[in-house]
């Protein structure tokens, strides 16, 4: 029987690097058509906020134009822009929320 010492290497370990998503905003766009009410519902429903909060989202965009709502993941971000926006759309109103890339 022979003593066989087979050398061997060690291979380089691979390293992952796992980059952060890209995040994106939600934004509400206003409209002179929605109610008020009808806003702060969607926003406490789809974005789990306070009212408190809801209601200042809903003034900053009524008085700015466009309101962060919130900051997510790409999916995330657009999947509750499409259900916020479908929420008014099913009511008749014009409500709109988009998303945008995060600097």
């Amino acid at each position: 029987m022979s003593d066989t010492n087979t050398n061997t290497t060690p291979k380089a370990k691979v390293e992952l690097k796992t980059e952060r998503p890209k995040l994106h905003k939600v934004i509400l766009v206003n409209d002179d058509y929605t109610p008020r009410e009808f806003v702060v519902l969607v926003l406490k429903a789809e974005f789990r906020v306070s009212e408190d909060q809801a209601m200042r989202v809903m003034m900053t965009a009524h008085r700015r134009g466009t309101c962060v709502v919130a900051v997510y993941t790409k999916d995330v971000a657009e999947t509750k822009a499409t259900n916020a926006t479908d929420a008014g759309r099913k009511k008749g109103y014009p409500l709109l929320f988009t998303t945008e890339p995060e600097e």
